[in-house]
């Protein structure tokens, strides 16, 4: 299954929802779980963004409707990315491409 790298910031009314009640995270992902999508890792972070996610979903459509559907409660913003792994990146280039 595909995998998807989310990063995600706070804004105010995200971050005063988090310091009262942390386990929040928790209930999110499992909110994810229910439209489809696995959490495999998440990380809090340090500098411009807050959370980093490692996911796993079906396909694009469903990432896009799990970041639209965060995005829409008004508590973050998000920037999703599709992860590749690199064995199989490499098996996509074959011998090399762009040679001339």
């Amino acid at each position: 299954m595909p995998k998807y790298v989310m990063l995600s910031t706070l804004g105010p009314d995200g971050a005063a929802r988090l310091r009262d009640d942390p386990q929040r995270l928790k209930a999110v992902n499992a909110e994810l779980e229910e439209m489809g999508v696995r959490v495999l890792e998440q990380y809090a972070l340090l500098g411009q963004y807050d959370f980093l996610n490692i996911l796993e979903a079906p396909d694009e459509m469903t990432m896009a409707k799990v970041a639209t559907a965060l995005g829409a409660r008004g508590t973050l913003k998000t920037l999703t990315l599709t992860a590749i792994d690199v064995d199989t990146y490499i098996d996509a280039l074959g011998s090399g491409v762009g040679r001339g």
